[in-house]
């Protein structure tokens, strides 16, 4: 039989209030006989109840993680972050996903108080201000990763100045007429990170002496085919067709590139494309992209809350992460 906290006691020659606060890292023990403990666990290859262990500690040691369409690449690649740092810790992680305002707004909802998660991760979607409050009033702290929400604590990237980047690169080898292709005209569940790429976008045209050409800028459901489909819409006119597109994501560009593919316009010299995001499939393609720290903020924003849960840090942050220009075979000059 397996052996049960009463045996560790008699072992160590205490008290099971006594295991179990050092089970729990309780700080009312003394060294000497923490280590009685210690070592009795150790004797009898006792492995503590998960279930007795949120009872005496009357945590639920359960993390939740709200996530928008969480099978889309860039969101899955911030979760390996986060459960490569959950998934060595004492606490389990559920994941919540949302497809719309009314399914995130009954998701926060119904993790209020401290019954069903200790602490709270959020992708790219975050509660209201009033929201959050009722999470502070319950102890509760929440990280958000992707997102610039000034009542949380936050991990983000600099989008407007990804889209600068982007863009200036495309200027630099000289095209002019650069189209856009994004998610645009839906700002999803609130977040902006599109938006502020765009900004990007039209104030490296700015600075440039260029007009913004509306003709140019195309929105449109995420995913590979949407992404084909507005390629193909912007490289089908012969006239005024863009030299170069930025795409707001890899999976976009992947879209694009097979438009151009299908119409027969060489990449990159009749086509310069960039991506944003700088996933797996970007390296496969060769594509020239935006790489943004997906793994890494996963990784931060985890290790952020799993400090606030053990009381380490308190304050209020904002940690910006930077992009990088990552050039491959899909953009050059322009032919003259």
């Amino acid at each position: 039989m397996s052996a049960t906290i009463r045996d560790v006691a008699k072992r160590a020659g205490v008290g099971v209030g006594t295991v179990s606060r050092v089970l729990n890292d309780h700080s009312a023990v003394r060294a000497s006989t923490r280590q009685r403990v210690l070592d009795a666990i150790k004797e009898l290859n006792y492995v503590p109840s998960q279930t007795a262990r949120r009872l005496s500690s009357g945590k639920t040691m359960m993390i939740g993680l709200v996530a928008p369409f969480f099978t889309t690449p860039s969101v899955v690649e911030r979760l390996r972050g986060i459960e490569s740092v959950i998934g060595e810790s004492d606490y389990d992680l559920t994941i919540f996903n949302v497809e719309s305002e009314d399914g995130l707004r009954d998701c926060f909802q119904a993790l209020y108080g401290r019954e069903k998660a200790d602490g709270l991760i959020t992708i790219s979607v975050g509660p209201t201000e009033a929201e959050y409050l009722r999470f502070q009033n319950a102890n509760m702290p929440v990280i958000m990763i992707d997102g610039d929400l000034p009542y949380l604590n936050r991990v983000s990237v600099d989008d407007t100045f990804g889209g600068l980047q982007a863009t200036q690169h495309l200027l630099k080898l000289g095209h002019t007429r650069i189209g856009f292709v994004s998610d645009l005209d839906k700002e999803r569940l609130g977040n902006h990170s599109t938006a502020d790429r765009f900004l990007g976008y039209q104030q490296a045209l700015t600075r440039a002496g260029l007009e913004v050409d509306n003709g140019l800028i195309l929105a449109g459901e995420h995913g590979r085919h949407a992404g084909y489909e507005m390629g193909f819409r912007l490289l089908f006119q012969v006239e005024g067709r863009p030299t170069a597109i930025v795409c707001t994501s890899d999976t976009y560009a992947t879209g694009v590139l097979q438009a151009a593919y299908e119409l027969d316009i060489d990449v990159p010299y009749e086509l310069s494309v960039i991506g944003y995001d700088d996933i797996e499939m970007a390296k496969a393609l060769n594509l020239t992209t935006l790489h943004q720290p997906l793994f890494e903020s996963g990784v931060l924003g985890a290790n952020w809350l799993l400090d606030q849960l053990a009381g380490e840090t308190t304050e209020m942050e904002k940690r910006v992460l930077a992009t990088k220009l990552v050039l491959r075979g899909t953009t050059t000059r322009p032919v003259s």
